[in-house]
């Protein structure tokens, strides 16, 4: 079973992302912020289980998506991230980038969409 981290604050997007996964037979994992999002990726490392994919909002409390993405990249180079975010500026697209973002989708989505790219990252 692969499973995706969706990091994000907002109860909606988590459903959203949630439905429009289902068809892909992932275990969607969720957390409200960065810093939730590092400590339960590192239970489920400790169980022995791998993590497919990170989907990461940019703006949310306690940790946000650019300073999540700079701390799990130290440890772990090659686990894409997807920044799922309202922010569409090419500065911020540009910062999530050079942070270590693999791909950029600008809420709201499409589900096809979303469903799409994410089978490409977890093939």
């Amino acid at each position: 079973m692969k499973n995706i981290m969706v990091i994000d604050d907002s109860p909606t997007v988590h459903l959203s992302v949630a439905y429009a996964l289902k068809q892909l037979g992932l275990t969607i994992n969720q957390a409200e912020n960065g810093d939730d999002a590092l400590k339960k990726i590192s239970k489920i490392r400790n169980v022995g289980e791998d993590l497919a994919l990170c989907i990461c909002d940019i703006n949310m409390p306690v940790m946000d998506g650019i300073s999540f993405i700079k701390e799990f990249r130290k440890t772990d180079k090659f686990t894409p991230i997807l920044i799922l975010t309202t922010e569409s500026e090419s500065n911020k697209i540009k910062e999530g980038k050079e942070a270590g973002a693999s791909g950029w989708i600008v809420k709201p989505f499409q589900p096809e969409e979303l469903k799409k790219i994410v089978a490409k990252f977890v093939q």
